[in-house]
C-alpha cells in the first residue's frame, strides 16, 4: 500500500522528449519564444518555452487570471517587479509569480535567456496564435517601434487567456523607450 495520491491520467500527459531545435518556435515582438512544452504535451497542466530577449525588452504591469508564472534565468541580467517588489537578478536566478499578482520585467543585459513556465498551461497558445513562426533561433528582425504605453491587444484575446494589463505606471520602462512583449 502507498500513501502516493492517485492522479487519474489525462489526455496529451505522457512522457516525450525533443530536441531544443525540433521544438517550434516563433518571434512575437521583440522576443523569440521557443515551444519546449504545450498544453496538449502536459494534458494542460503546465507549459514551458524558453525566450531570447533584447536589452529594453519586457511587458508592462499585468497579471494572469488563472496560470502562476515561473523563470529560470540562463543567462543575462533582468529586473523584475513581482507585486511591490523590484530585484535586479542575474543567471541562475529564479523568480515565481503567483497567479493574479502584478508583474513586470525590463532586460538590462544587451540579451537575456529565460525559461518562461506557466501552471496551467496557457499563455503559450496565445504566442502560437499571434507570433510569426520561424524556424531560426534568434531575435526577430526589428521591427517598428512600439509605442509608448500599453501593448496594443484585443480584450476579448486578453480574456481568452487570462491576462490582464494594469493601468499603472510602470516602474521598469526605460526612459524613452517603448515597452517591448513579455509575458
Amino acid at each position: 500500500m502507498t500513501d502516493t495520491p492517485r492522479f487519474p491520467p489525462m489526455p496529451g500527459a505522457g512522457s516525450f522528449v525533443h530536441a531544443g531545435d525540433e521544438a517550434p518556435a516563433y518571434w512575437m515582438q521583440d522576443i523569440l519564444w521557443i515551444m519546449l512544452a504545450d498544453a496538449e504535451q502536459t494534458g494542460g497542466r503546465w507549459s514551458m518555452m524558453e525566450q531570447l530577449m533584447p536589452q529594453g525588452s519586457g511587458p508592462p504591469p499585468h497579471k494572469h487570471l488563472w496560470s502562476d508564472e515561473t523563470f529560470y534565468l540562463l543567462d543575462g541580467t533582468i529586473t523584475y517587479l513581482t507585486g511591490d517588489e523590484i530585484r535586479t537578478v542575474g543567471k541562475g536566478a529564479f523568480i515565481n509569480v503567483a497567479r493574479n499578482t502584478c508583474h513586470a520585467f525590463r532586460v538590462d543585459s544587451p540579451t537575456a535567456r529565460v525559461l518562461n513556465g506557466y501552471t496551467p498551461a496557457s499563455h503559450e497558445a496565445m504566442i502560437a496564435e499571434l507570433g510569426q513562426r520561424t524556424n531560426e533561433r534568434t531575435l526577430p528582425p526589428p521591427g517598428p517601434p512600439q509605442p509608448p504605453g500599453r501593448p496594443q491587444m484585443p480584450d476579448e484575446l486578453m480574456n481568452r487567456y487570462g491576462l490582464m494589463l494594469l493601468d499603472t505606471p510602470n516602474p521598469l520602462a526605460p526612459h524613452g523607450h517603448g515597452l517591448g512583449a513579455g509575458s
